[in-house]
């Protein structure tokens, strides 16, 4: 049976007492039995994230990028052996935000991969195709070539630490989001990759989210389909009872 997981992206939001406030108010909830709740918070805040979420063992904390090396001369980064001294459990790696912005190419996406599992952190893994992708028709092959070039190689054990999440870039941020049936073809093509790449068991206990654009009103819908098993959430994911409301919408 695999995780069924309501994961935030808070991206570059909030000040000090806004992310303790918010955390806090999410973790003060009660989150049904089944589900795991991962708030991926701006490095700044991870240690406050983790304080205020201490007292419910639901609730996860994520940093939303990490470095390729422990350590060195590398000025303004984070490495996955500083967020293991903290205990942080997961980091976002992938993301569109940071393969446009930040140049971040998948082999780069792969050392990162190898290097967050050589420090016992689990990754969130993003995929994800552009609008001019989806309207060539194009969109499975890109996104399941994504994983090859920076998941291949790795075993069913590394996979039992890999959760996916689809983001179709086209629908974050955009008020845009992918049809029930658009989410679920994508995420049984990868379900379908990942069978012929990985096996079945792989394929079978693989988390796969589905981000763009989730919020209450449409989360119930978007999950239900067979292959999604929740949701990589971003502006949703800063309002707590909105939050909560996708929480509880498996």
């Amino acid at each position: 049976m695999r995780k069924k997981i309501a994961a935030g992206n808070w991206k570059m939001y909030k000040d000090k007492s806004g992310a303790y406030n918010l955390a806090k108010e999410i973790s003060s909830k009660e989150v049904p039995s089944d589900v795991e709740v991962i708030l991926g918070v701006p490095f700044v805040y991870l240690d406050l994230a983790l304080e205020a979420t201490k007292d419910n063992t639901k609730v996860y904390i994520s940093a939303q990028n990490c470095h390729q090396k422990n350590e060195g001369a590398y000025t303004g980064e984070i490495s996955p052996y500083m967020l293991k001294s903290m205990n942080v459990p997961y980091v976002i790696l992938g993301h569109s935000e940071r393969r446009e912005y930040n140049n971040e190419t998948p082999e780069l996406l792969k050392e990162k991969v190898i290097a967050a599992f050589a420090n016992e952190l689990k990754v969130i893994f993003c995929i994800g195709e552009s609008l001019e992708i989806r309207k060539q028709g194009n969109q499975n092959e890109y996104v399941t070539n994504q994983l090859k070039e920076s998941l291949s190689g790795f075993s069913k054990e590394d996979f039992e630490n890999i959760v996916l999440a689809y983001e179709p870039i086209w629908a974050i941020g955009t008020g845009e989001t992918a049809s029930p049936e658009q989410a679920q073809d994508m995420h049984q093509a990868i379900r379908d990759f990942l069978k012929k790449e990985f096996g079945e068991v792989v394929s079978e206990n693989t988390p796969i989210l589905y981000g763009g654009s989730v919020k209450p009103a449409n989360a119930k819908e978007i999950f239900g389909q067979p292959d999604v098993d929740g949701g990589l959430v971003g502006g949703a994911s800063l309002d707590s009872e909105s939050f909560y409301q996708i929480i509880k919408s498996f």
